[in-house]
């Protein structure tokens, strides 16, 4: 099995140390990733651990996709405690910064302890004798500095362009637990508050750089060759749209959440759809080495705003949930997030959580506000900040989350394989954990499309996708492939067996399982706030197909590690 190389590195952040080791049975057995970083997590962090305190450990690392030049392949992963979830998370990020990770030479690197002073840390390729090369620079002039001025700072005094930078805004240093990582300056490790475990541990930025060179070998099948040609060819709406392209059709469908919840559809979609996304895109925006080139750069001159995206999630998130109708009121929303270092969603859920108790739906210019006081926990920003699961009481109003994680779009209401989907999710409410709505939507010329009423049937195919999207983000490989990297040329980019594959995903998520059943989590936390026929028996099935118990724990967690997988 192809797999990323590598040792890991670790950095202590109360000593200012580092060390490395060989992982490499960890990255034979996990290719990288995701994968690599659950092993890991699972090897190394406390069940018991705060995931505001120093004990906790972060894990970034890329997978042997990110050695090649194929497109989809610009995105690298993030595992770590969450302090919004209090779970076991990973994120993945696209934008350029994974190559200048794999060029610093590491499989893996691992953050753990906390820094006395803002800190940023410069990870470059190692010395001739194989020695680390890390430098501990204190930045109390980056103390409270929105995402660009980092980029700028490190730009100038290092050379080293945004594309090498992983950091913080105010958000993540005032411990906003829906704080992101952010890299590339407008692309995100968004879900889960990993910006707020960097700033518990005073970590403003982690830079990298080299040339290290690699043994992976790169010399893709035939068919699997085609698919940097095919991304560059295709005619998808998303290269103009992004996944704002599918607005419209949420929305058509009644699964485009509305109204903090209320509603599943917006009469001002229009406003808010792909169409008026695309009129403000200026040119073309992609991740690293991709032809499929899918993101959004955008401008509105007459307010003088510029961003990247919205994309879809945003939309509903700052758009339809809010009860805005303005697509350049949800870009402004967007730059915010992104400036001050907070994932769209669940900002955008509990700023429209508040608005629902105020009487306030639509007015955007309360929404912005509101961002910002959260950013630095001004105001009733502060009770915000901690996310809608801890704040839903003071405010009179439901908790639409999972697992404490706020809810993505594609109505689980309306889209039940979907709503199962967030049930399971070990990260929560999200929709690319298994990104069941590609099946519940009546596309054109699909003809495998699934009926978006009930679950029959649908408890294996949930299985299987939670279990290929593992293998993706292990790879790592952009979700939006769906279509190009087909199962044969994903078993062909890996020279693996395509079910050997699924097993591992299977692996991985029941990795994820077992430390969260650890951390007390069972089935009473896969539940969610609205009905859907058949749910229980459907839970029951997903639970059965994995080999777990009915209460949702896997077999052996309670002796601290998962029986027949400690020691693999």
């Amino acid at each position: 099995m192809r797999h990323a190389q590598g040792p890991l590195l670790t950095i202590d952040l109360t000593d200012r140390t580092v060390s490395t080791e060989p992982v490499d049975d960890r990255l034979a057995e996990y290719i990288g990733g995701r994968g690599l970083n659950t092993r890991l997590a699972y090897d190394r962090i406390p069940f018991d651990v705060d995931p505001l305190g120093p004990e906790n450990r972060l894990f970034l690392s890329t997978g042997p996709m990110q050695y090649s030049r194929t497109s989809y392949t610009g995105r690298m992963a993030a595992t770590t405690v969450s302090p919004l979830t209090n779970g076991l998370l990973s994120s993945n990020a696209g934008g350029f910064l994974s190559r200048n990770f794999t060029g610093a030479g590491y499989g893996a690197v691992e953050l753990v302890g906390e820094s006395d002073e803002l800190l940023a840390v410069h990870v470059r390729e190692a010395d001739g004798d194989g020695d680390p090369v890390v430098e501990f620079e204190a930045v109390p002039d980056l103390e409270e500095a929105e995402v660009p001025a980092v980029s700028d700072r490190f730009a100038e005094s290092h050379g080293l362009e945004a594309e090498h930078v992983a950091c913080i805004g105010p958000a993540g240093e005032n411990g906003v637990r829906f704080a992101s990582v952010m890299v590339s300056d407008s692309r995100a490790f968004g879900r889960g508050g990993l910006g707020a475990v960097f700033g518990a541990k005073n970590l403003k930025a982690i830079t990298f750089d080299g040339d290290a060179a690699s043994d992976v070998d790169i010399e893709w099948p035939d068919d699997a060759g085609d698919v940097h040609r095919e991304a560059a060819t295709s005619d998808s709406i998303m290269k103009r749209q992004g996944t704002s392209s599918v607005t419209e059709l949420a929305n058509e469908v009644d699964a485009l959440p509305s109204y903090y919840f209320s509603e599943t559809s917006f009469e001002g979609a229009s406003g808010i759809s792909g169409d008026r996304v695309e009129e403000k895109k200026y040119r073309k925006g992609t991740c690293s080495q991709c032809a499929f080139a899918c993101k959004l750069p955008t401008r509105d001159e007459d307010r003088g705003i510029e961003t990247e995206g919205p994309e879809f999630e945003t939309v509903m998130a700052f758009g339809s949930n809010a009860g805005v109708d303005d697509i350049v009121d949800v870009m402004q929303a967007n730059e915010l997030c992104d400036t001050l270092g907070m994932d769209t969603i669940s900002c955008g859920d509990v700023v429209s959580m508040f608005l629902e108790s105020e009487d306030e739906f639509g007015n955007a210019e309360l929404v912005h506000s509101l961002v910002e006081q959260i950013a630095y926990r001004e105001g009733v920003g502060d009770k915000l900040a901690e996310g809608v699961h801890r704040a839903h009481e003071e405010f009179g109003a439901a908790d639409w989350t999972v697992k404490g994680m706020p809810f993505s779009g594609h109505d689980g209401r309306t889209l039940n394989g979907q709503g199962l989907g967030f049930a399971t999710a070990n990260r929560g409410a999200d929709h690319m954990y298994g990104e069941f709505y590609p099946y519940e939507y009546p596309l054109v010329g699909k003809d495998e499309a699934l009926d978006p009423s009930g679950l029959e049937g649908k408890p294996p195919k949930l299985v299987a996708k939670e279990n290929r999207n593992a293998v993706l983000d292990s790879a790592v490989v952009c979700k939006f492939s769906r279509g190009t990297v087909t199962d044969g040329r994903l078993a062909a980019l890996l020279d693996a067996d395509y079910e050997d594959l699924l097993a591992l995903g299977g692996r991985i998520v029941e990795l994820e399982r077992a430390f969260n059943n650890a951390r007390g989590f069972d089935r009473t936390d896969d539940t969610l706030p609205y009905d859907i026929e058949g749910f229980e028996e459907a839970l029951s099935a997903y639970y059965e197909i994995r080999g777990w118990n009915d209460d949702g724990t896997v077999p052996g967690y309670d002796e601290g590690r998962v029986a027949g997988v400690a020691d693999d």
